[in-house]
């Protein structure tokens, strides 16, 4: 079974309660939404749909989600590892590689993202960690809600929990890692196939 199919199936598991969420409105439907009532507007002005909305990433663009970057903290490390996530090309290159990390050292991720066309509730990030096609581990975070980004708050950032690599002879060597960011309406915004190499300390 190939790790994105073991992925939908581990989290169709999850799914199982059904729970249906309500339909989404617009920027746009939430701007003209009681236009005059003054209490409303506030409210409004509150969940960043006020008049300062970013355009979109580029014209047509219809990611609601926008992830530009991706840093790998290690505390072993003088600077973060980054992946710039602002192509696709990037992207498809983060399958073939394979990021140093040394065994026992302490790592977290930090996300940069730019949210655009309405309001995005429950984002998550899932992520499988497989060893020699064996899975050993998974990460499921609530990143959070988020208004469409704004001339005062451009992008959001977002920092995971911190985290030991394993250690030992058998903990050495590479692991695999699909990594989703998905909504509470079951959307995923982006897949990323990526990877990390525990080496001895």
């Amino acid at each position: 079974m190939s790790e994105e199919s073991e992925f939908q199936r581990l989290e169709a598991e999850q799914d199982a309660d059904n729970y249906q969420v309500k339909a989404k409105k617009t920027v746009d439907e939430y701007k003209k939404l009681d236009a005059e009532d003054q209490s409303l507007a506030k409210w409004k002005e509150s969940l960043g749909l006020g008049s300062d909305v970013l355009p979109l990433e580029f014209p047509g663009d219809k990611r609601k989600v926008v992830i530009q970057k991706i840093q790998l903290l290690v505390n072993t490390e003088p600077q973060p590892i980054m992946f710039d996530l602002t192509n696709e090309q990037t992207i498809k290159e983060l399958a073939s590689k394979r990021y140093k990390i040394k065994e026992k050292s302490i790592y977290k991720l930090r996300i940069t993202f730019k949210v655009q066309h309405e309001i995005i509730t429950g984002l998550r990030y899932v992520q499988y960690i497989k060893k020699a096609g064996i899975a050993v581990d998974k990460i499921d975070d609530h990143l959070g809600s988020y208004a469409p980004s704004t001339k005062t708050k451009p992008f959001y950032e977002v920092e995971l929990p911190e985290s030991e690599a394993p250690s030992g002879f058998l903990a050495r060597g590479n692991y695999s890692a699909v990594s989703k960011f998905i909504d509470d309406d079951k959307t995923t915004h982006l897949t990323l196939n990526w990877g990390v190499e525990i080496t001895k300390s």
